[in-house]
């Protein structure tokens, strides 16, 4: 997998958390970026250990379904990208407070990373470099984080459904790509 392939994925993992942070700066009386910092390192703390959990769980298990793990690798992007394009569509309203104390966050960052654990998985499958491939998740999920709570600050949840579309997507797309190519169609 090549760093383009990996950005996009971060990218796309990023998204549950870029529409939190835009909750969350939309709970803010007035942007403040000591409290989108603290957003953006939580988020992007465990959206880059995630994957690396992630990937020694795969790695330990990877002669076990070496000749599936294509499948297993589309399968997984397929339901988190689905689940994404779920959540978008639902009527559900997320309630949303400025609060940043550990207990909040650590949830909020459990919650929102749970995708890139199973996508960690995947990248074992793949023999992806995962040092480079957690610290581009990372990264990115950070500045992304510190764009949401700007954003959410600025204009209110009206980003909030398209990221939460565009991540399924990209997710999705991944996934069919990552098929197609052991199959030998791409």
């Amino acid at each position: 997998m090549g760093i383009s392939e990996i950005i996009l994925i971060a990218v796309g993992l990023a998204m549950d958390a870029f529409a939190v942070s835009i909750c969350k700066g939309l709970s803010m009386k007035k942007m403040s970026w000591k409290k989108a910092i603290i957003v953006g390192l939580y988020f992007g703390i465990f959206q880059a250990l995630m994957p690396v959990i992630g990937y020694f769980l795969g790695t330990t298990f990877q002669s076990l379904v070496t000749s599936i793990d294509h499948w297993i690798a589309f399968i997984l992007l397929a339901l988190i990208g689905g689940n994404m394009l779920k959540e978008a569509f639902s009527n559900e309203t997320e309630h949303c407070n400025d609060k940043v104390d550990f207990k909040t966050m650590a949830v909020l960052a459990v919650a929102t990373s749970i995708d890139a654990l199973a996508v960690g998985i995947t990248f074992a499958f793949l023999e992806t470099n995962i040092l480079i491939s957690a610290v581009l998740i990372g990264v990115i999920t950070f500045i992304l984080s510190l764009i949401g709570v700007k954003i959410g600050n600025k204009f209110g949840a009206k980003y909030e459904q398209r990221a939460e579309i565009i991540g399924g997507l990209i997710l999705i797309l991944m996934g069919f790509k990552i098929l197609l190519e052991h199959l030998g169609i791409l």
